[in-house]
């Protein structure tokens, strides 16, 4: 089962949402906030497997929610997924940066919405497809500080590779495929290196590959 935690300040997105997972017989609302100071008290009770999280509301924003969620090792089971209006604006990257698991604009079909849950409690990232590029484009492009330890030297080459095609949108099968590994030796190669480079996720993996230089932005 798994277990999600809305957080959003407008009662009809979260209503919207409860909805259509209350309709699913694998997935569970555990609990409903307002702002991102109860959704922090809700997660911290509750320990959902993903928590849907509005980027702007009162009291505490979704960024810093994002944030604390991710510097807490007790809540290091919770994937958060950024709502938005916008398909795409100034917070987004500052989302990922602070640890999201990807991000979902509200009109978001159900289908895709459904499927954006599985894939989060699954720990994958969930980059819009609709507007990740224009994400990477526009944010991925800022270069890191100059003596940052991006930590990619501790990488193996195959490792590396990985990372690569991970910032590149493949799936651990289709990583597999095209290193000719199995699946299992994919996901290993791709675990091991979030490891070494400290990401929490496969996002902050897409978000390291393109701000280190790994991966350049219109790369094939």
């Amino acid at each position: 089962m798994i277990r999600v935690l809305l957080v959003d300040d407008q009662p009809l997105i979260r209503s919207g949402f409860r909805a259509l997972l209350d309709l699913e017989d694998d997935i569970e609302v555990v609990a409903e906030a307002a702002d991102g100071s109860e959704g922090l008290e809700l997660a911290e009770e509750h320990l959902p497997d993903v928590a849907l999280v509005d980027i702007q509301m009162p009291v505490v924003d979704g960024i810093e929610a994002t944030r604390r969620i991710a510097a807490d090792p007790a809540l290091a089971g919770v994937h958060v997924v950024i709502l938005t209006n916008y398909g795409l604006d100034e917070y987004v990257f500052d989302a990922l940066r602070a640890g999201a698991a990807g991000f979902l604009v509200k009109d978001v079909v159900p289908e895709d919405f459904l499927h954006a849950v599985r894939v989060a409690a699954r720990g994958d990232a969930l980059l819009a497809p609709s507007i990740t590029r224009r994400l990477i484009n526009r944010y991925v492009t800022r270069p890191l500080p100059t003596g940052t330890d991006t930590g990619l030297e501790e990488l193996t080459t195959r490792e590396r590779e990985a990372v690569v095609l991970v910032a590149r949108g493949l799936s651990n099968d289709e990583i597999a495929d095209h290193m000719v590994i199995s699946p299992l030796t994919a996901k290993t190669h791709i675990n091991r290196a979030m490891a070494k480079l400290q990401a929490r996720d496969r996002a902050q993996l897409v978000v390291l590959a393109y701000e280190s230089g790994l991966v350049a932005p219109h790369s094939p």
